[in-house]
């Protein structure tokens, strides 16, 4: 019996080393993944097509196939110390507030699928209607992009929980860009306008394909997509230039055509026809800014573009929207549905009160965000949005915001969410242990009962 009991003991103490050893074995970190590729530097509009080859982001990637599925891992994630994409926006129909997600799911630790630096964009960007597209800005605190995040540090939150990325690139995608002017704009604005569309052009890639629409009372698409580099597009851009809108006319044979007049006597001779002057009433016409409207009509063609393009409704607008049959909720809908985000220009009275790039959080205290629509779109769809006057700075800004989109990082994650109840899902993306980031992502998503059928 005491030679039993002592083999037992022995026993015990042989298991609980061998399960010592075996854990100290065991890893606490997943194998070294090198880091993501350094996203191209911040340029002016003169050497931005030398930066991006053409072609560079066209290159087959591994197949879809490749994906994994989800697995847990063994860590907890530390949520305390983290930068966050959340606006406070929440749904864009109902404007209820996002969940707020908390990190109490485990770090994933199986790294997603990260093609090799310059082999590209995922060949086919929707493998499944769960997959869910991110693009992710970073921005530190002085408004400047941050390359080279290891995937790592991402937190990606549905309806505030935690999900496993299974794909994470910052190789530029191609370009597929809906743009669209308004030609609504008062006529000295529109003028400055039309004088920058010159350097429309050079903010692209030849891998880049460009649509180009004007919206005054009605919306008409000037050219559909072409290339960027080639000639159409330069010719579409010379026929968008408007006269813009008078701010008011004197309307002739009014009242006060023959100046003022008592007892059939001309009292004022200074202000008779004969002296050349005619003293009507300025007449303002009634002005029309369907805005929602030219953001359907060009997110509509804009949607059917290939699936492994990003999506990009670039707007030129003082954001002002009146006359429109769309509501804004349909638009943000069908833009979420489709994976197209709103970047665009501010220009004439909307850009004096801020310049550059407007801050994402500082938005909504805009004096004058009752009479502009767009940061709404913009922040909705995670775009970026430039504030300019001058023609120098319209026209850089082309440069300055396709830049920001081709330094996106962008992360996929499979959503356990069902189609088919086609409700909106929050998106919340995280960046841990750096503090004091800007991080713009779409606010969340509408899911599709079936896939786009734009996959060519």
């Amino acid at each position: 019996m005491k030679h039993a009991a002592i083999a037992g003991v022995l026993l015990v103490s042989l298991g609980s080393a061998a399960f010592a050893q075996q854990s100290s074995t065991v890893p606490n970190a997943p194998n070294a993944i090198p880091d993501a590729p350094t996203p191209q530097a911040g340029s002016s509009l003169g050497d931005l097509k030398d930066q991006v080859k053409p072609g560079a982001s066209t290159t087959a990637a591994p197949s879809p196939d490749a994906v994994q599925a989800a697995r847990p891992g063994v860590n907890q994630a530390a949520g305390s110390n983290s930068s966050s994409s959340a606006s406070g926006g929440g749904d864009p129909e109902t404007g209820e507030n996002q969940v707020t997600s908390t990190d109490s799911t485990p770090n994933q630790t199986e790294a997603p699928e990260l093609p090799a630096p310059g082999q590209g964009a995922k060949s086919n960007l929707i493998v499944s209607v769960n997959e869910v597209v991110v693009p992710v800005t970073v921005r530190d605190k002085k408004r400047n992009l941050v390359p080279s995040l290891d995937w790592r540090k991402f937190r990606v939150f549905e309806d505030g929980v935690r999900q496993r990325i299974v794909y994470f690139t910052t190789d530029p995608f191609p370009l597929s860009v809906a743009f669209v002017i308004d030609q609504s704009l008062p006529a000295d604005v529109m003028n400055r306008v039309n004088e920058s569309l010159s350097a429309v052009s050079g903010a692209f890639t030849p891998s880049d394909a460009v649509a180009v629409f004007g919206y005054n009372s009605t919306t008409r698409m000037i050219t559909d997509f072409t290339g960027a580099q080639g000639a159409r597009l330069n010719v579409a851009l010379t026929q968008a230039k408007a006269p813009g809108r008078d701010m008011g006319v004197i309307a002739p044979g009014g009242p006060m055509d023959n100046g003022i007049v008592i007892n059939n006597k001309q009292m004022d001779p200074n202000t008779s026809p004969e002296h050349g002057l005619n003293v009507g009433f300025a007449i303002t016409p009634k002005e029309y800014h369907p805005l929602n409207d030219a953001i359907l009509a060009a997110a509509t063609e804009l949607a059917k573009q290939p699936r492994d393009r990003r999506k990009i409704l670039y707007i030129i607008s003082d954001g002002k929207e009146q006359g429109s049959k769309a509501s804004y909720k349909e638009v943000v809908r069908f833009l979420l549905g489709n994976n197209i985000s709103v970047d665009g220009t501010l220009v004439g009275d909307s850009a004096i009160w801020g310049l550059g790039t407007l801050d994402r959080y500082h938005l909504p205290l805009l004096p004058t965000m009752k009479d502009n629509a767009l940061p709404k779109y913009v922040l909705a769809t995670g775009g970026t949005l430039d504030s300019q006057v001058s023609e120098n700075g319209i026209q850089m800004s082309f440069a300055k915001i396709t830049n920001s989109v081709r330094n996106q990082y962008t992360l996929i994650y499979n959503s356990h969410a069902s189609t088919l109840a086609n409700r909106f899902h929050t998106i919340e993306v995280r960046v841990e242990g750096i503090p004091g980031l800007d991080i713009v992502a779409p606010d969340g998503y509408y899911p599709q009962a079936h896939p786009s059928n734009n996959s060519r």
